[in-house]
């Protein structure tokens, strides 16, 4: 017998959880249909769009995703003090964004005057809304109602896209953290589906090595933020350098009866990144502290002040030191 939902997540023990959401109708969903040879590999944009969308939205924040053919990985952190210390206002405003919302909290938005039995009203609507907003079921709710509503649109049908809802697991420490990190951002490469995690479409994995190339981390994903320490700020607590190389060397090791891995042959991430590792510890380290404006190579910066009409390229000195 399936355990519960509500018995499957424990704030308590663990903020980190792993879902799962499969097609119902497996291989062309979001893939390739075999017999007419349509693809609907678009589909896959437009759950990685509406997963980082609903990042900005709820208090729950997306640490890996991997949009495979038929199914989906995510591991998503929540964010209870963020839903605590939010505004009622902001409550309500992050509530619409997604939802039409009631008649009493529209009128709060327009800052009317209330009585005393509308104003418990609405009290008691903005406490349902701030649970809803930390909330993986409601998170993942509103990610694949919408993609089911999408495709079957596109195909012109009714039914179930998904089967049935998401599966979801705790992760309880750091180990089956990183472990669960790894395996979602290598998924791509065990189905052969891509042969190197910049290559990975559709994956955590790719944007953040996207961002990383910049010297950055990107703003829809939870940010690596170092080993645990005193006065920790909100992040994977993990150094993104010992991630990546982590990845790179769980992929090259998958061999014997798994379907994909890293080629040998493959050159080390950091120098397909062409970017040294005493650099690149300087950049995720002390990133703040060494710029302060537009960050990137030489010609790069040179290119973004031509087009802000900018007369000096800001950290110059430090963009050529650190991305020769």
């Amino acid at each position: 017998m399936a355990t519960p939902r509500k018995n499957q997540i424990s704030l308590a023990d663990t903020l980190y959880y792993h879902c799962i959401s499969r097609c119902v109708r497996r291989a062309f969903l979001c893939g390739i249909d075999a017999l007419t040879g349509r693809s609907y590999e678009h589909r896959r944009d437009w759950v990685e769009s509406k997963l980082l969308q609903l990042a900005q939205i709820f208090c729950i924040d997306v640490c890996a995703y991997a949009v495979m053919s038929n199914h989906t990985h995510v591991v998503l952190h929540v964010d209870k003090r963020e839903a605590l210390h939010l505004t009622d206002k902001a409550i309500v405003q992050r509530w619409h964004k997604l939802f039409k919302g009631t008649v009493l909290c529209q009128r709060f938005l327009q800052g009317e005057q209330f009585d005393t039995a509308e104003l418990s009203a609405l009290h008691s609507r903005i406490l349902i809304y701030r649970e809803r907003l930390s909330d993986i079921s409601w998170f993942m709710r509103v990610l694949n109602e919408g993609i089911a509503r999408q495709a079957n649109r596109e195909d012109d049908c009714t039914g179930r896209f998904w089967e049935g809802r998401f599966k979801s697991q705790a992760l309880l420490d750091e180990a089956a953290l990183v472990a669960c990190l790894a395996y979602v951002d290598l998924n791509p490469i065990r189905a052969k589906a891509a042969d190197l995690p910049e290559k990975s479409d559709y994956t955590s994995v790719k944007t953040r090595i996207a961002s990383a190339k910049k010297g950055q981390q990107p703003t829809a994903l939870m940010p690596f933020v170092g080993n645990p320490r005193e006065k920790m700020p909100k992040g994977l607590p993990f150094e993104l350098q010992s991630y990546l190389e982590l990845v790179e060397w769980t992929g090259r090791c998958m061999r014997e009866g798994k379907p994909g891995h890293i080629s040998s042959d493959a050159a080390p991430i950091l120098e397909r990144l062409d970017i040294c590792s005493e650099n690149w510890l300087a950049l995720t380290t002390s990133f703040t502290k060494v710029f302060h404006g537009a960050v990137g190579k030489e010609q790069a910066l040179t290119t973004y002040c031509q087009h802000q009409h900018r007369k000096r390229r800001v950290d110059l000195g430090n963009s050529q030191a650190l991305f020769a």
